[in-house]
């Protein structure tokens, strides 16, 4: 067995004014991780509560959002510095960053010796474009710690293109770091993760922001956070390998045998990674997108 162990922090989103107060949120999450965890994820947009540090924030609208930005190096060296110190690996979350005229929304891997990837996201959810954000172009998967992974930030769950090329390119396991506004926002991301999940039998790891950052933007986030695994004899049989109580500030841990995952696409009762491969030239009979779609 290849066990790997991974916590989630399910981090509450709050009102901050200077940057000092969120490292202190951070900190007080991953003191709640397990030492012998190999990999740890915050939530997309974790940087979010520090809109209100900046004056007159309460007159800011969406296109503001992008101010966090000024925070890029003092969040890329905190989670760093966590990185190393605890010698885990941190998915931080996602955070919006300029790129000389541009801002994406991308999410940091920092391994254990500092070092990091990134993964700018490729689908922006239509709310985003008020928020001034760019779309990336990049899909890749990576070996950091004890497994390959790979980055699918909230609304990317809900495209399957983008797990399907994870999982073809060697994911393992695919982080989910989101955030999103309602209950149905959730439960779309929820679902489609757990659809992923059983696709592609991957591990999926979704991990919401919740809370209020009190900004004039509604951004309320509504969530609970999950590991989850195909749904068949070796593991759960609803795909929970473990999950948060909703909208809690909280830390949750499950450990998932990455071995398991290749003997289930091999004889497991569904063997959907082979068998979507194996109709491709039935597939190719129905071009995508060859209809087009009337509104």
């Amino acid at each position: 067995m290849r066990n790997v162990k991974i916590s989630a922090c399910q981090l509450k989103l709050k009102p901050l004014t200077n940057f000092e107060e969120f490292a202190s949120q951070v900190k007080s999450m991953i003191n709640q991780v397990p030492e012998e965890s190999d990999y740890v994820i915050f939530p997309e947009l974790v940087t979010l509560g520090l809109l209100n540090s900046f004056p007159n924030s309460d007159q800011f609208e969406a296109s503001d959002l992008v101010r966090v930005s000024e925070y890029t190096d003092d969040y890329k060296n905190l989670f760093r510095n966590l990185a190393i110190q605890r010698k885990q690996v941190i998915i931080a979350g996602s955070h919006l960053e300029r790129r000389e005229d541009k801002y994406f929304n991308i999410c940091y891997v920092f391994d254990k010796d500092g070092r990091n990837i990134e993964h700018k996201k490729t689908h922006i959810f239509p709310a985003e474009a008020d928020w001034q954000t760019s779309e990336g172009n990049e899909l890749e998967v990576y070996d950091i710690g004890p497994a390959k992974i790979g980055i699918a930030i909230c609304y990317e769950a809900e495209i399957p293109e983008i797990s399907r090329i994870l999982s073809l390119k060697g994911a393992e396991i695919i982080f989910c770091p989101s955030y999103t506004f309602s209950e149905a926002g959730f439960w779309r991301v929820r679902h489609c993760a757990q659809a992923r999940s059983i696709e592609n039998q991957v591990y999926f790891v979704h991990c919401p922001t919740v809370g209020d950052p009190a900004i004039p933007v509604s951004a309320a986030g509504y969530g609970r956070a999950s590991i989850l695994s195909p749904c068949d004899l070796a593991f759960p049989y609803n795909g929970v390998v473990t999950e948060a109580g909703t909208n809690q500030n909280t830390v949750i841990t499950g450990t998932v045998d990455i071995d398991e995952l290749y003997k289930n696409r091999k004889s497991g009762a569904a063997t959907t990674f082979y068998d979507r491969t194996r109709r491709e030239s039935m597939y190719a009979k129905y071009p995508p997108f060859q209809t087009a779609v009337k509104q």
